[in-house]
């Protein structure tokens, strides 16, 4: 297996990659600041060969991980599972090597749990809001530990009683013409799945029935009023 380099390449898809060809045939890739650390004419190992070309399919997996990261913050959970992926794929990659890529990226801060939970709960809170315990629950289903959403929750102060009126507001348009009955039960139902508890649902249908009262009132006539 060992050989010499007869050519180094750069790829026509990914410009950041150099092809490497020992004794005229294909071997492997490389990112390009590691390819330059070779040169043409040079005698490689055995063992150096394995330890490039593990080298250069940890450096693929950590390129996908990083666009898979590009597109919002994830948990290593997350990561985890995408690399499982890629590695049906990609039948080389070893577990080893996954943990190698979530390493590396938790070094260089990419990949961070504890900000990935902040995250995740103020765009719940500005787009979605939910009950502290629904958030819980979408935070365990992706991989965070008890103690991270704990002390995430506890340091963002959450009010369920406001994050139930905001959630209510949220559909207050779409269910504006309905009668009182049937406003009532499809406001309890929906905020009932975004893990509210009853005291929360109750403060946010009273706080509702009273800016709904004011509403009517103000575009009564005055020969109405």
């Amino acid at each position: 297996m060992a050989g010499t380099v007869t050519a180094l390449r750069f790829q026509k898809r990914q410009k950041d990659r150099v092809n490497v060809f020992l004794d005229g045939e294909y071997a492997f890739s490389l990112p390009g600041v590691e390819a330059a650390k070779l040169h043409i004419g040079q005698h490689l190992t055995d063992q150096e060969i394995a330890d490039l070309q593990r080298l250069g399919l940890r450096s693929k997996a950590y390129d996908r991980a990083l666009r898979f990261l590009a597109l919002r913050p994830r948990s290593s959970w997350e990561v985890r599972r995408n690399l499982g992926q890629y590695r049906r794929k990609e039948e080389r990659l070893k577990d080893e090597d996954v943990e190698w890529v979530i390493a590396r990226l938790t070094q260089q801060g990419y990949l961070d749990d504890q900000e990935f939970a902040r995250f995740w709960v103020e765009q719940r809170a500005r787009f979605k809001p939910m009950a502290p315990r629904a958030l819980r629950y979408e935070l365990r289903q992706k991989g965070v530990d008890e103690a991270t959403i704990q002390a995430v929750l506890s340091a963002g102060e959450q009010n369920p009683e406001a994050a139930a009126l905001e959630a209510a507001r949220s559909r207050l348009a779409r269910w504006q013409g309905l009668d009182q009955e049937a406003f009532r039960k499809k406001m309890v139902a929906f905020l009932q799945r975004r893990g509210f508890d009853w005291d929360a649902i109750r403060g946010a249908l009273e706080q509702l029935a009273q800016e709904r009262g004011s509403n009517d009132s103000s575009n009564d006539s005055p020969e109405e009023m």
